[in-house]
């Protein structure tokens, strides 16, 4: 199943609203909330690489109080 990290920059006091958005995802594994750059981490798991790029392409970032992502595609050595 292919994965990615995705870090999240939301808009100002919007964490908490995203944070329960990601937490409700079928294909959200898990999520944090960060100190830093980044305001919060997810990890999505998806059956496949087709699914895995629509919801990185449409979904996420359509959220609403997302302000910025960068995904890291995990690969397996």
């Amino acid at each position: 199943m292919p994965e990615a990290f995705i870090l999240i920059k939301t808009q100002p006091a919007r964490e908490m609203d995203v944070y329960q958005v990601l937490q409700n995802h079928e294909m959200v594994v898990e999520t944090h909330a960060l100190y830093g750059e980044f305001d919060l981490l997810s990890r999505v798991s998806a059956e496949n690489q087709k699914d895995l790029t629509k919801i990185l392409m449409t979904e996420f970032r359509q959220i609403s109080g997302v302000k910025e992502t960068r995904t890291l595609i995990a690969v397996d050595y």
